[in-house]
């Protein structure tokens, strides 16, 4: 496969407005781990490759186990996720699937006892924001398996 176009040279004023989302994403005071898992479970649900190694990438790196990203496709059926994350997981899930509604009332009620009304708007973000990075790619055709991981200081 190869890549159609490249965004940043397509569009400069976007890439960088979306690069500035992302850049409020990563300091909102979200837990960088839970940031990870959001991105890559939205990036599983859209089915996009390049984002789920991207996002895997980054969350191992940062400490992330290989049997919670093994089974994060299929979180609900285990107990390795914490309760804030299970929210995060399911307001992720309800925000990335809208074809079936919007998200229901009990997903909102368990978010709201793991989140402050900003972090939960800052994790709405951080989901909208994955999402359009995941059309943005899939649109561009972003090569999955190039991605490398930024040496950490």
């Amino acid at each position: 496969m190869e890549p159609r176009f490249d965004f940043r040279q397509a569009s400069p004023g976007a890439a960088r407005a979306m690069f500035a989302l992302s850049a409020f994403v990563q300091h909102s005071g979200l837990e960088a781990s839970l940031l990870e898992l959001v991105k890559t479970r939205a990036s599983q649900m859209n089915g996009f490759a390049f984002c789920i190694d991207m996002h895997t990438k980054e969350a191992r790196a940062a400490g992330e186990t290989e049997q919670r990203l093994y089974l994060l496709s299929q979180w609900p059926e285990t107990d390795l996720f914490t309760s804030r994350e299970r929210a995060a997981l399911l307001w992720t899930e309800s925000i990335t699937d809208i074809t079936n509604g919007h998200v229901p009332d009990d997903v909102f009620e368990d978010a709201r006892k793991e989140f402050s009304e900003e972090e939960l708007m800052n994790l709405t973000v951080a989901a909208v924001t994955i999402n359009a990075w995941n059309r943005i790619a899939i649109a561009s055709r972003a090569v999955p398996g190039r991605y490398q991981v930024a040496t950490r200081k």
